[in-house]
Formats: structure tokens, C-alpha cells, sequence
């Protein structure tokens, strides 16, 4: 059976399994209908489809009668930069982020650079069953034109950040091992990693498109890289994911700084320059409430996604966000999840810290999260999850999104994935053996 995964970021599916030419123009086409006359950016990640997926999307709009503003291959926070940048009305990034060779899809923006609200998202629906019969005629079509300077125009404002010295991150000369997985990370981070000074040792940054290895950044398909940074005796690995929202770091011991310490320690930095709020999504550890703690500043939590965070976001003020998959948020630059962001962050941090990746890693609050997830099968994912919540009702329960309960000495969240057809399970304890212990008793209360 096709499979195509509708979620609030946009439509996502397997190329010729799903994600058809006929599904790509009817999304595009009410999104266009939602966007109204105007530009519309696009931008996508480079792996094989991209190309045919573009040419039927910028078709489409270019049908609706909207002027289309193509950046190329490029990450996902730099297409959310353009369409702020340039002001247009909205923009597409080709991209289905982690997920393997055969997937593609379209993450859709407002006319702010956000990913759309649940509002937004559901009017966009609305406009399904009727926008195939409205389309322009040979005299109104839009307009394409590509802008060769969106990837500038966004490093250039990485690199403006507050409270970086770039001229002593350049002295530091950092040995940097740089795994891209042959996605748009290629043509963006020895860019970024070049105007900052670094030795760079390229491992994966082909632009070639196929993903040499499975392209979520976890440690499992990483080990390769791993090694890599102890051949090359680099201070730091930065590994992307094929769209380059999510860093994922590697200590100089090649071992996993973890991708929830990303998000602690940008937030650790941030708070030590300027006190404000903190917004992380219930998934990530809890470790940032630790940090925030220290600076006197305040964390709040919103449901998995980026349109979830970026909203709390708006209405906390909060000063930085983000997601534990190693995802950064600084509204100063995009209100999106940003690598590039991200590594300027930790790069100036290390800087400042003055020890190693192994020795900051280890001056963060220490807590260990395992991550799961099931195919649900025949179960019913809603009544396993009710069950759950009747057992464990006297403790603190919130049902924003899945299922997260806290206990005394650990938490867990359990939630149908927006991107697959999977139940995510993640539980965060003292000990990684305590997290996968909890984690294999509550999988067994799920398929029970």
C-alpha cells in the first residue's frame, strides 16, 4: 500500500510509492492557493529525486500564476532565511531530512520563515479538493529565476551572530572531521567551516546525492565517522543530516557528545551571554531545565515539531530553543531548527571553555535517554496508550502530545511519529542502562 505521511511540516513519502507526480501537484497547487500571488522560494537537499520532484513543484506554481525564486540545492534553514530575506510569500524545501534514499518530500513555510501553525496547516487542507481546477492562463503564468547569493546571504548572517568572535575562532584553528552523508550539508558547511578558520578532513561530502550510509545522525550509523575523528586526530566531528537542520557532534575521543547535549550546551552559552526563556519540545532531556536553572532563567516545553517550539517560542519570548535530536533555534537568525547556526555556537563555546569536546561534555548535567520505536502492526496505537495512561494516572501526566510521564528519577514520552508510520518511545534516566531497562518494560506494557 502507497504510504504518504501528512503532517503539519508538509507531505513526505516514499519516491514512486506514495510520493507521485499527481499527489506533488495537487499539495503544491493548494499551497499555492493558500499562499496567495507572489514569490514562493525553493531550495532542496540534493539527494537523487530532488531534481524530478523540483521540476514538477516549480511547474505547479509556475501554473498558479506565482513567481518562483529557485536557491538550489541548499539546507532547509536557509530556504526558511530567503523567504524572510527576500520577502516572499512562501517556500518549499525539497527535502525528506533523515529519512533514506528512496524518500523525498515538501516541508512548507508561511511568509515568515516558519514552518506553518497547526491553523495554517489545516486552511492549506481545505484547499485540497478544489485547487486542480484553478490554474492561470498562458498570460498570467508566474515567472522563475534563480538566486545564486540565498547560501551567502545566509552564512553571512550566521556569522554575524551576537556574542561570536570569529576572529578568535579563526585563531584557534580547530581540527574539524565534517561527515555531510552526501546531502545539501556538502555545499554549505566547508563554507561555513572555511570563513572560520578551520582545518577541515572531509569524510561523506560528496555532491553526488546517495547517502553512502543510513542519513539520521545516530550514533549506530555513525561508527565509521567515529573512527574517522581519532584517525585524523581532529578536535571535533560535526555530522549533518541531509538537510542540515539537526549538528550532531563527536568528541576528539571519537565518541558521541549526544544529541540532546547539542541543545544543553547552546543553551548553557546563550544563557551565560543573555537571560531569558528557554523553549524545548517534551522529548528533550532534562538536562536544559539544569542549565536554565543556573542562569535563573525559565524552560518551556511544547510538542514535538518545529511549528510547536517555534510557536511557544513566539509567546514565552524566549531567547533560544530548539529540539534533543540536535536541533538549534535562534530567533535572531531563523525561527527554525539551524546546523549551521548551531556549530557557530559550539565552536565559540569550545573556544571559551578552553578544554576538550570529552571535557565540556562531561561539565554538562549528566543524563542518558534511550530512543525507540515500534512498527505499530496490527496494535491500535490510541488504546495502547490509554492503558498506559490508566496504569500510571497518580503520576504527572501530560497529553499534549503522546503521552509524557514524570517520575521521581526519570520521565518517559510515548507518540505517534508525524514523519512515519511508527510509536516513538523516549525515556531518560541517570544511567543509560537504567533509560534502556525502562524503555524495553514500557515497550512490553505497549504491545501487552
Amino acid at each position: 500500500m502507497p504510504t504518504l505521511m501528512v503532517s503539519i511540516s508538509g507531505i513526505r513519502g516514499i519516491v514512486g510509492d506514495g510520493l507521485d507526480p499527481n499527489v506533488l501537484v495537487k499539495y503544491t497547487s493548494a499551497y499555492a492557493d493558500f499562499c496567495g500571488k507572489g514569490k514562493i522560494v525553493i531550495g532542496n537537499d540534493g539527494r537523487i529525486s530532488g531534481e524530478m520532484v523540483r521540476s514538477i513543484v516549480i511547474g505547479t506554481l509556475l501554473a498558479k500564476g506565482n513567481d518562483v525564486v529557485d536557491i538550489g540545492i541548499c539546507p532547509t534553514p536557509t530556504v526558511l532565511f530567503n523567504v524572510k530575506n527576500l520577502k516572499a510569500v512562501g517556500g518549499i524545501q525539497i527535502s525528506a531530512s533523515h529519512n533514506p534514499n528512496e524518500w523525498n518530500a515538501l516541508k512548507l513555510l508561511n511568509r515568515k520563515g516558519e514552518f506553518m501553525s497547526p491553523d495554517e496547516n489545516a486552511a492549506m487542507l481545505k484547499l485540497l479538493d478544489n485547487t486542480n481546477k484553478k490554474f492561470a492562463g498562458w498570460n498570467k503564468l508566474g515567472k522563475l529565476t534563480r538566486y545564486e547569493k540565498g547560501l551567502d546571504d545566509h552564512v553571512n548572517a550566521v556569522l554575524k551572530m551576537d556574542y561570536i568572535n570569529i576572529a578568535k575562532i579563526r585563531r584557534r584553528k580547530f581540527k574539524v572531521l565534517l561527515d555531510c552523508v552526501n546531502g545539501a550539508g556538502a555545499y554549505s558547511m566547508p563554507q561555513l567551516l572555511e570563513k572560520l578558520g578551520c582545518k577541515v578532513t572531509a569524510v561523506n561530502c560528496e555532491k553526488s546525492g546517495v547517502f553512502p550510509r543510513l542519513p539520521e545522525p545516530l550514533p549506530e550509523n555513525l561508527t565509521a565517522t567515529m573512527k574517522a575523528v581519532k584517525k585524523y586526530k581532529a578536535d571535533i566531528g560535526i555530522v549533518v543530516d541531509p538537510d542540515v537542520d539537526r549538528l550532531v557532534l563527536i568528541t576528539e575521543k571519537g565518541e558521541p557528545f549526544g544529541e540532546e547535549n547539542t541543545i544543553t550546551q547552546a543553551v548553557k552559552f546563550y544563557l551565560s551571554k543573555k537571560k531569558g526563556n528557554v523553549v524545548v519540545n517534551l522529548s528533550t532531556t532534562r538536562a536544559v531545565e539544569d542549565v536554565a536553572n543556573e542562569f535563573g532563567s525559565k524552560v518551556f516545553r511544547s510538542p514535538v515539531g518545529e511549528a510547536n517550539v517555534v510557536k511557544k517560542m513566539k509567546e514565552v519570548k524566549a531567547v533560544i530553543g530548539g529540539e534533543g535530536s540536535g536541533g538549534v533555534i535562534l530567533p535572531k537568525v531563523n525561527f527554525g531548527r539551524d546546523a549551521l547556526v548551531g556549530t557557530v555556537i559550539m565552536l565559540q563555546h569550545l573556544l571559551e571553555f578552553g578544554g576538550t569536546m570529552s571535557q565540556l561534555k562531561n561539565s554538562l548535567p549528566q543524563f542518558s535517554i534511550a530512543k525507540k520505536k515500534i512498527e505499530p502492526g496490527s496494535l491500535n496505537p490510541d488504546r495502547a496508550l490509554e492503558k498506559l495512561i490508566d496504569k500510571y494516572k497518580d503520576q504527572k501526566i501530560n497529553l499534549e502530545d503522546g503521552v509524557r510521564i514524570d517520575f521521581d528519577d526519570h520521565w518517559a514520552h510515548f507518540r505517534k511519529s508525524n514523519t512515519e508510520p511508527i510509536i516513538r518511545c523516549i525515556v531518560e534516566a541517570k544511567t543509560k542502562k537504567d533509560a534502556e531497562v525502562l524503555a524495553k518494560k514500557y515497550f512490553g506494557e505497549l504491545k501487552s
